[in-house]
């Protein structure tokens, strides 16, 4: 009973576990691009290393060492890993650190002073990063791990003193090292949880696409690293910022990563789609009016023909008054992902009307379209853009089978005046909601998750 009360409780999990809108990989190959960047951090904090002073005696010999600093880090080898558990563990082998200090020698009644340049040499450091999520859902340092050492230090002493500084020079270097020791691991691992860590925090995990939709790219679980490569699972969910406690289930199968040849991946469920296309629908923006000069010549002249019989039983005034079409789609598109491509199913109301000058409209047809869409997605700077072609339309009578039959043969040119004068509209409605944006939205604007790999 126990073992099928177990299994029954893990069904129920999985049953109401929520699956990433977007997964993200990160391989090997991009590591060295990491690393470059790491390495410059990693030699500006070591060069904020503070050493205690090192004072003592010896015999009738007092000394004191001071105002001790790093002036450079020079790297022979290093390299940067994937480890499981650890995610990110970076290792330096034969690294020399440059340093300045304050000598200071008392013997008997003689003093001697003055600054010395010395180096660390050997200097090996191995250090991990573990990557985790925080509560808001932000990717966070949890964890830094850390091993140092300085195999060997030189110092150059002279002077009046440099016989004596020579004596107990094995001794000074030895404290030395010892004191750097200690405090290259304190250094990094405040790097790691204070410093990355309120970089992380500035990150946000909700923000505006443009002035109507928003989009929550939040962290749904610590990041996973293998030998080869790190993966992360955002919710990927977009939402209308008149309602930004929507949420759309996510009832969409998980996406899927395979490949390790490229740097980066990034993988999409249908869900990324849905929840941006419901988004806009319930923000009122799937729609479009076109009137007078604004509706292309040829569909004009197609729509003024088809409906000929009723415009010829109008008034003269009315006859030639601007045509109006509108589209508006009824429910959320909805979007297919299959091997053969990515398709997007759409329902919308057509109507087609006269508009005549200072009189009511004259409602000529008012008719249901169902279409489906080929989607190809494209990476355009760090936008992810998407280029919609007409495959399959189907234009059916709201009143009427009758009219539904008398329609038929404007399918055919309706559908071709549509790919030809209103795609290339839907298709440039993105730029020109982007040219048409405040500057100061525009800025504020994070960009979408990139399309395809890199």
């Amino acid at each position: 009973m126990a073992l099928f009360g177990a299994l029954f409780l893990a069904l129920l999990a999985g049953a109401h576990a929520e699956f990433p809108g977007c997964k993200i990989r990160v391989t090997s190959k991009a590591l060295e691009l990491v690393k470059q960047e790491g390495l410059r951090f990693l030699e500006q904090e070591l060069e904020t290393i503070t050493i205690p002073d090192l004072r003592g005696k010896e015999g009738h010999f007092y000394y004191n060492i001071s105002e001790v600093k790093v002036t450079e880090l020079q790297l022979t080898s290093s390299e940067l890993d994937f480890q499981p558990q650890q995610e990110l563990m970076l290792q330096i082998t034969n690294a020399s650190l440059g340093l300045r200090f304050r000598r200071q020698l008392l013997y008997w009644f003689f003093y001697d002073g003055g600054y010395i340049n010395a180096s660390a040499e050997g200097v090996s450091i191995r250090t991990g990063l573990e990557l985790s999520r925080d509560p808001a859902g932000r990717m966070k340092v949890s964890n830094v791990s850390c091993q140092a050492s300085v195999s060997r230090m030189h110092a150059a002493f002279g002077g009046t003193f440099k016989k004596v500084y020579d004596f107990l020079s094995t001794f000074i270097t030895s404290g030395m090292r010892f004191l750097l020791n200690q405090q290259i691991c304190p250094v990094l691992y405040h790097a790691g949880t204070v410093l990355l860590n309120s970089l992380l925090d500035t990150v946000p995990v909700r923000s505006s696409v443009d002035e109507l939709v928003g989009i929550d790219y939040s962290l749904m679980k610590d990041p996973v690293a293998s030998t080869s490569n790190l993966d992360m699972d955002f919710r990927g969910a977009f939402f209308p910022l008149t309602e930004r406690n929507w949420s759309l289930p996510n009832r969409a199968v998980e996406p899927q990563l395979q490949e390790e040849e490229r740097m980066v991946y990034v993988a999409f469920s249908e869900f990324f789609f849905d929840s941006a296309m419901e988004s806009y629908f319930r923000a009122g923006a799937l729609q479009l009016l076109l009137v007078g000069d604004k509706v292309p010549h040829d569909l004009d002249m197609l729509l003024r023909a088809t409906y000929f019989g009723s415009i010829v039983l109008l008034s003269p005034a009315v006859i030639d008054s601007p045509l109006k079409l509108e589209l508006r789609v009824l429910a959320p598109p909805r979007c297919t992902i299959k091997p053969s491509g990515t398709t997007i199913s759409v329902t919308a109301s057509v109507t087609i009307a006269l508009v005549p000058p200072d009189q009511p409209e004259v409602q000529l047809s008012s008719m249901t379209m169902d279409a489906r869409l080929s989607a190809k997605m494209a990476l355009r700077g760090k936008a992810l853009r998407t280029q919609l072609d007409l495959r399959r339309f189907r234009i059916y009578s709201n009143h009427s089978a009758l009219e539904s039959l008398a329609l038929i043969p404007l399918q055919a040119p309706l559908k071709t005046m549509l790919q030809i004068g209103v795609m290339p509209m839907l298709n440039g409605l993105r730029e020109v909601i982007e040219k048409n944006r405040p500057a100061d939205v525009r800025a504020s604007t994070a960009p979408t998750p990139s399309t395809a790999a890199v």
